[in-house]
Order: structure tokens, then sequence, then C-alpha cells
């Protein structure tokens, strides 16, 4: 069977953003089209390329007429890298949609309209607002469509970048990134520079041969770097002719670190970071309180808007001092740690054991004996026992993955009937599916959007819930 042409469409119009940021377009009839690329208000000719999910789908050709809320992307790699969708598109305008995306998904899915529907809470840095990013070597990388078309030769494919979208293969060499402070581009650059002159190998993927792995890079607010080198072999010539000349180079650099990573795939679970040079950890502070950042630390990514999400949870949770909180969900407990203050117990439950280890010592740090985390499945852990162990919650504050919470989590939470819920969601769809579960036993009272991660179009948001008497 022949291979269907690509269809040409003209003078369709952005009129939504979609999932992961695609671009929702309408024809003069009303037909939707589903595009990679455009911004809302832009009018485009676009390449249909399939149906997906019944609608036609496909790539934005060319934009006939600007919309007049698109503008300049800052970063020379936005064409190709897909890391930030949202480059082109006017901050004001990407909020106002992030805003929107909430409240319509608790209106829309949860059928909720009797609310506090709140404005977003805005990050006040649109550009270097990322404490971490990791970037991946590879000895073969990505060549950009511009490149292939120009016909010139690249012998030297070794590369440190970012994935492209939906690759575990495909390595995209970044040579700046505007997520973090550009002190991160001049190590990342470095690094590149001085391994290939050392001629050290890149690891391949397909091959599993090489020695560099991925680079992660995490810094502070409190102007703390920590540079961690993943490598598939504990090589300490390697290490030393690599990292020596680094650490004279970025003497501002606090912690130096390496991971040794021998599996097929280039998750870090169940590995363990060893120190090179400088501190075992790097310091944060949120509010009046004190972070350690270890290697693998899982550490909310935008430090400065992290403190006005928490900010927003510890409002909603109208804490008075005597309360037993439940932190659902805690990660390393940097939610709970910065409520501690403010009740008579905190209990956060995370099933990650490494999480746990961060959150117990940075309780320990902040002299916050009244904290208590414990380690397991949320599904789990949370019953009638682990009721009767720590006593029933007056508040309970759940910060579930993007799936959402367990339809038995849902139940229990009900089961438990604790005064008041703040629900933090990184998923306005999965988050106003579980406030329709809760309807019946909890009204929702107010919900404010949180942009965490400007120029993309992820949102987060917060919700707070009482329970109906």
């Amino acid at each position: 069977m022949a291979k269907r042409k690509p269809k040409t469409v003209d003078k369709l119009r952005i009129v939504d953003i979609g999932h992961k940021g695609m671009s929702i377009a309408k024809d003069a009839d009303g037909q939707v089209y589903l595009l990679k690329g455009g911004v809302p208000g832009d009018v485009v000719t676009a390449t249909i390329r399939r149906k997906k999910k019944g609608m036609p789908f496909g790539d934005v050709a060319e934009i006939t007429t600007p919309s007049p809320d698109r503008v300049q992307a800052v970063c020379q790699h936005f064409e190709d890298c897909g890391g930030c969708k949202w480059q082109d598109l006017s901050y004001t305008r990407q909020t106002e949609l992030k805003e929107r995306q909430v409240h319509d998904a608790i209106q829309r899915i949860a059928k909720i309209t009797e609310y506090d529907a709140r404005p977003v809470m805005a990050c006040e840095q649109a550009y270097g607002y990322r404490n971490k990013l990791e970037f991946t070597f590879s000895p073969k990388r990505w060549l950009t469509e511009h490149e292939v078309q120009s016909g010139a030769e690249f012998p030297d494919r070794r590369a440190l970048g970012f994935h492209m979208a939906g690759a575990f293969d495909k390595i995209l060499p970044i040579t700046e990134c505007h997520h973090m402070p550009s002190v991160h581009n001049d190590i990342r650059n470095r690094c590149l520079y001085l391994a290939k002159e050392l001629n050290i190998s890149f690891y391949d993927v397909k091959s599993h041969i090489g020695i560099l792995r991925n680079l992660m890079i995490r810094y502070t607010t409190l102007e703390e770097i920590m540079v961690v080198l993943i490598i598939s072999a504990d090589i300490p010539e390697v290490l030393d002719r690599l990292l020596k000349p680094l650490i004279q180079e970025f003497p501002q650099v606090t912690s130096w670190q390496y991971i040794v990573n021998d599996k097929l795939n280039d998750s870090l679970h169940g590995l363990q970071a060893k120190e090179y040079f400088g501190e075992s950890h790097i310091r944060e502070k949120l509010g009046n309180k004190e972070y350690l950042i270890s290697a693998r630390s899982f550490f909310q990514t935008n430090s400065r808007q992290a403190e006005k999400l928490y900010t927003q949870v510890r409002d909603y949770a109208e804490l008075t001092g005597s309360e037993v909180v439940y932190d659902l969900y805690c990660g390393t407990g940097s939610i709970g740690i910065f409520l501690a203050d403010a009740c008579a117990k905190m209990v956060g439950i995370e099933e990650i054991p490494e999480a746990i280890l961060d959150a117990r010592q940075n309780a320990k740090l902040n002299q916050l004996v009244h904290c208590h985390f414990e380690v397991g499945d949320v599904q789990q852990v949370v019953n009638e026992a682990f009721v009767r162990k720590h006593g029933t919650p007056d508040v309970l504050i759940t910060d579930p993955p993007r799936a959402g919470m367990h339809a038995d989590v849902v139940d229990f939470i009900k089961h438990i009937g604790a005064k008041r819920i703040v629900y933090v969601s990184c998923n306005p769809a999965t988050m106003a599916r579980d406030l329709a579960l809760m309807s019946d036993r909890y009204r929702l009272i107010s919900c404010t959007p949180v942009d965490m991660f400007p120029q993309t179009s992820h949102v987060e948001a917060v919700c707070q819930l009482e329970h109906i008497q």
C-alpha cells in the first residue's frame, strides 16, 4: 500500500493550547486540528500527516499572520530542543493560559463551579529559575534538520546535551540553556571541551560502550553549586584527568561528586553518589528553614517559586499550632518542614527511601523533633494502624504524582475525615478527577494555580478543601 502523502491546509487559526503544549487550531468551517508549533492567535499553513484520536494531526509549516502575543525566543536551540515550547509566547499570555487550564479542568471534569477561583501565581523569574539540570554525553549526536540540509560534514559527533523529545538515543548538543544562572553553561561547555581534548570515551546507549554518561548541575539561591559526573565504571585516572582541571577553573563550585552507573539505562535508582571534592551537600533556604540537598535529593526544581507555593499551602492549611498534620507523598519533606512551626505534629509519608533519609536529616537540621517521616507507598501505609500510631489528622496535605491519587487512597482520606485538605497538584486533570471523587465529603473552597515552570505548558495548583459537616 502506498504511503499517504501529507496534506497542506491553509488559513488555520490557532485558538488554544492542548496537551503537552500542542496547538489547537480551527479552519473556517470549525474543523479542529492538533498541531506542533505555533501559539494562540497565529494564522498558519499546516502539513497534516495523520489523524490522532480522530483529529487531524500535523505540523505548522508557515506562520502567515503572527499572533499579537508572539515574541522572539531567546534560546538558539529553541526550534530543535523542545524543552520549553512556549519561549515564543509572551509570559503574560502563558500565565493566562495556565490559569484557565486549571480552572477549566475543575469546572469541566469535577463539575465544580462555586469556589474561590484565584488568579495564577506568576513566577518573577521567567528564565534562570531552575536549580537542577541534567545533560547526557553521546558519541554520535543528533543532527538538526538545518545541519542536514546544509550538506556540511560533521566528523566529530561527540556531544553533551539534552535528549530529543521522546527519544532515548538522540542527544541534541547544547551550548547554552537559559533555565539556570549562566555559570552552568561555562561548567558544561568546559567539561565537554576537556573530555574531548583528553579523548575520554562517551557512552553509547546502544552498544553500552564508553565511560562518560551524564552530567548533573545543581544550584541554590544561596549560590552554592554541586556538579555530579555519572560514569559507567569507577576509573580514578579518568576522574582525576577530567575533574581536577575543572575544580581549579571553577572554585565557586561547592561540591564535586560522581556516581558509577553500570546499568543499561540512565536510572540512578539504588546508586550512591561518591564525594570527590568539597562538601557532601549543598544548602538551600526556603522561608526560615534550611535544607541540605544531596546529589540524589528529590527537591522542588524552582526554589523561589517553591517558597511561594509552600506559603500558599500554609495559608490554606490555616494552622493554629495544635494540629496533627499528615503530608502524603512528602518527598524530602520540604512542605512539611516549611509548615512545621505552625502545628503540633507533622507526619510525612513517601515511598522512596532516599527521600525519607533527606527528610529526616532536614528535620533534624531545623530542630523539628515533632516531624516524623515514614517510608512506604501511601496506598499501603496509610491505614487504621497508621492512624492509631500517629493520631487522626486535623489537616491533610497531599501532593501526589501526575497520575493523582489511587481510588483506595481517596476512599481512606474520606474515611479519616480530616477537617481540612490541602491538595497540591502538577496535573490539573487528575486533580479535578480526585476533587470529584471527594466531593461527597469535601467542599472545594479555593484554588490557586502556580506557575513553577515558565516557558513550558506545565502548571501546578493548590486547592483548599473543607469537610462537609
